[in-house]
């Protein structure tokens, strides 16, 4: 798990419990999207609408039990926006 897959992680668990919802995903990236891009914390091209950002949760959500650990959100997000 990258570093960065850590700091994106923490920055978009709004409640700090350790989990991502859908909603907290939705929510995080679109208030702090574009300032997580511009410090280098995420891809440009990663700051999506909502649909995108539900896809996000789709595909990291291995278990389908509707939140995220840190290990299924960084095997995602490593693997997609080519981090190691």
């Amino acid at each position: 798990m990258s570093e960065k897959a850590r700091k994106l992680f923490e920055a978009l668990d709004l409640d700090h419990d350790g989990t991502l919802t859908r909603e907290e995903v939705i929510i995080a990236l679109r208030a702090k999207g574009p300032s997580l891009a511009a410090a280098g914390d995420l891809p440009i091209w990663a700051v999506g609408d909502a649909d995108a950002s539900s896809a996000l949760f789709d595909a990291a959500d291995q278990d389908g039990d509707a939140v995220l650990t840190l290990e299924e959100f960084a095997a995602v997000v490593d693997r997609r926006f080519g981090w190691h």
